[in-house]
C-alpha cells in the first residue's frame, strides 16, 4: 500500500500480558491487576475485593507461579516474546517513514498507555489499533477498548482512529490456522479427532450479550470447512474454567476424560482463539490435558501451536490492519 506523503499512521498490536517473571510475586502482582480488572470479573466490586484480597492472592500466585516456571523461555514470557517478535517481523517487511508497527499489553509490560504516548510524540495522523483476540470478548477486546479510550480522553488533538474489535471471520485468519493445521498433519500425520479449545468464560455472559461463544462456533465451523472435515472429525471445546458457576461448554477437560471411553484415542489439539502461545497453550493445553487425555486411556495426543510470530501470521496482521486499495 502507498502512503499519501506526509501521512503517518501507527499500528498497534494488543495481547493480554503476562507477569514480569515467574516468580510467585511479580505473578501476585500481575493477578492484582488483571482480576481487579471490572471487565474481567463481573461481579459487584466489594464482594470481589473480599474475595481476590482474602481468598485468591494469598494462594493461588504460588501455584500459577510454578505453572509460569514450566514455560518461562530464557527471553522471557512466551506471550510477550512471540508478540515482540511478532511486531519486530512487521517492521522489518512493512514498516517505512510512514507506517509505524508496535506492540503493548493489555496488563504488565509494555503499557498501551505508554505506547499510545509513543504514537502522539511521532506526531501520527492515524492510530490502529488491533487486540490480538480474533473472538470478540468483552472481558478481552473491550478491556482493550477501555484503556484506549481513557489515555485519547486527554488529548487535546485526536488523531483518525480505527479498533479492530474482531477478526474470527476473515478470510486471512482461518486460512492462515488451517494452513497451520495441514502442515502439522503432513509432518506428523492426522489424528481421529481435531479437537478445537477456545478459552472458556463464564455462560451468563452470553445471556448479557457477549457474542464470544457464537464467535468461537463460527471459527470452528469456518475453520472445518477449509480443511474439508466431516463432523465426526472435530469438536469444538472450552477450557480454562474457574470457580464453582457455569462456564461455557462443553468442557474441555470432560471431553478428554470421555473421547477414549468412545474409542477415540489418537487426538490432535489447536486453540484458534490464541494468536501466539501463552500459559493457556503450553501449560494447560499441552502439558496438563494432554496428561488428561493419556490417563483416561488416550494413546497419542499432540497440540498443534499457534501463528505465533510466523510469516503468515504477520501477512495475516498486515492484511487485517492495512487492507488493500
Amino acid at each position: 500500500m502507498n502512503q499519501p506523503t506526509g501521512k503517518k499512521t501507527g499500528i498497534l498490536i494488543v495481547n493480554l500480558g503476562s507477569p514480569a517473571s515467574p516468580k510467585t510475586a511479580d505473578v501476585r502482582r500481575f493477578l492484582r491487576e488483571f482480576l481487579g480488572d471490572p471487565r474481567v470479573v463481573n461481579i459487584p466490586r466489594l464482594i470481589w475485593w473480599l474475595i481476590l484480597n482474602l481468598f485468591i492472592l494469598p494462594f493461588r500466585p504460588r501455584k500459577s507461579a510454578h505453572a509460569y516456571q514450566s514455560i518461562w523461555t530464557e527471553q522471557g514470557s512466551p506471550l510477550v516474546v512471540f508478540t515482540r517478535d511478532l511486531s519486530a517481523k512487521l517492521k522489518a517487511r512493512y514498516g517505512h517513514e510512514g507506517l509505524f508497527f508496535d506492540y503493548a499489553m493489555r496488563y504488565g509490560q509494555p503499557k498501551l498507555s505508554d505506547k499510545l504516548q509513543a504514537f502522539k510524540q511521532q506526531q501520527v495522523d492515524e492510530i490502529i489499533v488491533l487486540p490480538l483476540y480474533p473472538q470478540y470478548s468483552s472481558t478481552t477486546t473491550a478491556s482493550i477498548f477501555d484503556v484506549f479510550a481513557a489515555e485519547l480522553a486527554s488529548w487535546r488533538h485526536i488523531p483518525s482512529l480505527r479498533f479492530i474489535s474482531d477478526y474470527y471471520r476473515q478470510p486471512a485468519y482461518i486460512n492462515a490456522v488451517a494452513d497451520s493445521i495441514r502442515l502439522h498433519w503432513q509432518n506428523h500425520g492426522q489424528a481421529e479427532l481435531l479437537l478445537m479449545s477456545f478459552h472458556g468464560l463464564p455462560a451468563k455472559l452470553t445471556e448479557l450479550g457477549d457474542p464470544y461463544f457464537y464467535h468461537s462456533q463460527a471459527t470452528a465451523l469456518a475453520i472445518a470447512k477449509a480443511l474439508g472435515l466431516a463432523d465426526n472429525q472435530w469438536q469444538l471445546v472450552f477450557q480454562s474454567r474457574f470457580g464453582r458457576a457455569e462456564w461455557l461448554q462443553p468442557y474441555c477437560v470432560e471431553v478428554l476424560g470421555n473421547l477414549p471411553k468412545q474409542g477415540i484415542k489418537h487426538i490432535d489439539v489447536v486453540c484458534p482463539g490464541f494468536a501466539v502461545d501463552c500459559l493457556e497453550t503450553l501449560e494447560e493445553i499441552a502439558l496438563t490435558n494432554q496428561d488428561i487425555f493419556l490417563q483416561a486411556g488416550g494413546e497419542s495426543y499432540r497440540y498443534i501451536p499457534a501463528l505465533n510470530d510466523s510469516d503468515i501470521h504477520a501477512e495475516v496482521i498486515f492484511q487485517l490492519t492495512i487492507p488493500a486499495q
